[in-house]
């Protein structure tokens, strides 16, 4: 799967731990990258910069869904599933 343009899912739902240019503490879930550019794209796509976490995630349908609305719910019911619990 192509990543979707406009989409910017995997900027906001999920938790990234790993720390981030100018998110030295990375970004809670559900919180927009703040790479995250008006059209809903990464700034640092393609960049040296962009954190190896983000270059690691590949689109997916069973990740992405058919829309952008769909890939957020998905990602957050993944990001909810796999949270450390006590």
């Amino acid at each position: 799967m192509i990543c979707r343009d406009g989409c910017g899912a995997c900027c906001i739902a999920p938790t990234i731990s790993s720390p981030l240019p100018g998110m030295p503490d990375g970004k809670p879930a559900g919180v927009p990258c703040i790479h995250l550019l008006e059209d809903w794209r990464c700034a640092l796509f393609g960049s040296a910069n962009r954190p190896q976490v983000c270059s690691d995630f590949a689109p997916d349908p069973v990740v992405c869904g058919n829309d952008r609305w769909e890939a957020l719910r998905l990602i957050g019911e993944l990001e909810i599933a796999t949270q450390n619990r006590p």
